[in-house]
Protein backbone atom coordinates (compact mmCIF):
# COMPACT_ATOMS: atom_id res chain seq x y z
CA UNK A 1 0.00 0.00 0.00
CA UNK A 2 1.67 3.51 -0.63
CA UNK A 3 1.53 6.22 1.55
CA UNK A 4 -1.33 7.81 -0.38
CA UNK A 5 -3.72 4.89 0.07
CA UNK A 6 -2.59 4.60 3.72
CA UNK A 7 -3.95 8.04 4.43
CA UNK A 8 -6.98 7.28 2.71
CA UNK A 9 -7.54 4.13 4.51
CA UNK A 10 -6.60 5.73 8.02
CA UNK A 11 -9.19 8.59 7.41
CA UNK A 12 -12.02 5.58 6.02
CA UNK A 13 -11.26 4.04 8.96
CA UNK A 14 -11.17 6.23 11.84
CA UNK A 15 -14.21 8.55 12.64
CA UNK A 16 -12.51 10.76 14.75
CA UNK A 17 -8.14 11.11 13.59
CA UNK A 18 -5.86 13.19 14.39
CA UNK A 19 -2.96 13.89 12.76
CA UNK A 20 0.19 15.44 15.21
CA UNK A 21 3.23 15.76 16.20
CA UNK A 22 3.75 12.97 19.30
CA UNK A 23 0.87 11.58 20.68
CA UNK A 24 -1.92 12.68 22.86
CA UNK A 25 0.08 11.81 26.17
CA UNK A 26 3.04 13.03 24.52
CA UNK A 27 3.03 15.48 22.06
CA UNK A 28 6.43 16.74 20.55
CA UNK A 29 4.79 20.52 19.74
CA UNK A 30 2.54 23.38 21.39
CA UNK A 31 0.06 23.34 18.64
CA UNK A 32 -0.39 19.73 18.74
CA UNK A 33 -0.59 19.51 22.58
CA UNK A 34 -3.56 22.12 22.57
CA UNK A 35 -5.25 20.47 19.71
CA UNK A 36 -5.20 16.84 21.92
CA UNK A 37 -5.73 18.62 24.71
CA UNK A 38 -8.98 19.68 23.52
CA UNK A 39 -10.02 16.79 21.98
CA UNK A 40 -9.36 14.08 25.07
CA UNK A 41 -11.44 17.52 26.78
CA UNK A 42 -14.74 16.77 24.65
CA UNK A 43 -14.38 13.21 26.60
CA UNK A 44 -14.62 10.77 23.28
CA UNK A 45 -12.25 8.06 22.12
CA UNK A 46 -10.21 9.55 19.07
CA UNK A 47 -7.64 7.97 17.11
CA UNK A 48 -4.29 9.54 15.93
CA UNK A 49 -1.22 9.29 14.03
CA UNK A 50 1.87 10.53 14.79
CA UNK A 51 3.31 12.28 11.64
CA UNK A 52 6.85 12.61 13.45
CA UNK A 53 7.24 8.86 13.67
CA UNK A 54 5.44 8.18 9.80
CA UNK A 55 7.67 11.32 7.75
CA UNK A 56 5.89 9.90 4.89
CA UNK A 57 2.68 10.50 5.85
CA UNK A 58 4.23 14.30 6.78
CA UNK A 59 4.99 14.60 3.72
CA UNK A 60 2.23 13.58 1.63
CA UNK A 61 -0.82 14.51 4.00
CA UNK A 62 -0.26 18.35 3.28
CA UNK A 63 -0.68 17.93 -0.46
CA UNK A 64 -3.53 15.64 0.04
CA UNK A 65 -5.31 17.52 2.45
CA UNK A 66 -4.19 21.04 0.85
CA UNK A 67 -3.55 22.06 4.27
CA UNK A 68 -0.32 22.94 5.27
CA UNK A 69 0.46 22.16 8.60
CA UNK A 70 -0.16 19.90 11.77
CA UNK A 71 -2.18 18.68 13.40
CA UNK A 72 -5.17 17.79 11.49
CA UNK A 73 -8.61 17.07 12.23
CA UNK A 74 -10.29 14.71 10.51
CA UNK A 75 -14.21 13.80 11.44
CA UNK A 76 -16.06 11.29 9.13
CA UNK A 77 -13.63 11.87 6.09
CA UNK A 78 -13.61 15.57 6.38
CA UNK A 79 -10.60 17.89 7.06
CA UNK A 80 -12.05 20.32 10.18
CA UNK A 81 -9.03 21.96 10.38
CA UNK A 82 -5.76 22.84 12.64
CA UNK A 83 -5.00 23.99 15.55
CA UNK A 84 -6.51 27.50 15.54
CA UNK A 85 -9.75 25.83 14.46
CA UNK A 86 -10.03 23.13 16.74
CA UNK A 87 -9.51 25.62 20.08
CA UNK A 88 -12.07 28.05 18.25
CA UNK A 89 -14.44 25.20 18.10
CA UNK A 90 -13.92 24.01 21.03
CA UNK A 91 -14.01 27.71 23.25
CA UNK A 92 -17.61 27.82 21.01
CA UNK A 93 -18.84 24.27 21.80
CA UNK A 94 -19.03 22.85 18.27
CA UNK A 95 -16.19 20.72 18.66
CA UNK A 96 -17.94 18.69 21.78
CA UNK A 97 -21.12 18.69 19.76
CA UNK A 98 -19.28 17.54 16.50
CA UNK A 99 -17.18 14.90 18.06
CA UNK A 100 -19.97 13.67 19.99
CA UNK A 101 -22.20 12.82 17.23
CA UNK A 102 -19.41 10.81 15.05
CA UNK A 103 -18.69 9.12 18.02
CA UNK A 104 -22.68 8.29 18.13
CA UNK A 105 -22.47 7.46 14.26
CA UNK A 106 -19.08 5.33 15.09
CA UNK A 107 -20.72 3.15 17.50
CA UNK A 108 -23.67 2.64 14.99
CA UNK A 109 -21.40 0.79 12.36
CA UNK A 110 -20.32 -1.42 14.61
Amino acid sequence: MDTLENIQQQIADNAILLYMKGSPNAPQCGFSMRASQAMMACGKRFAYVDVLSNPDIRTELPKYANWPTFPQLWINGELIGGCDIIMEMYENGELKNLIDKAAAEGEDDQ
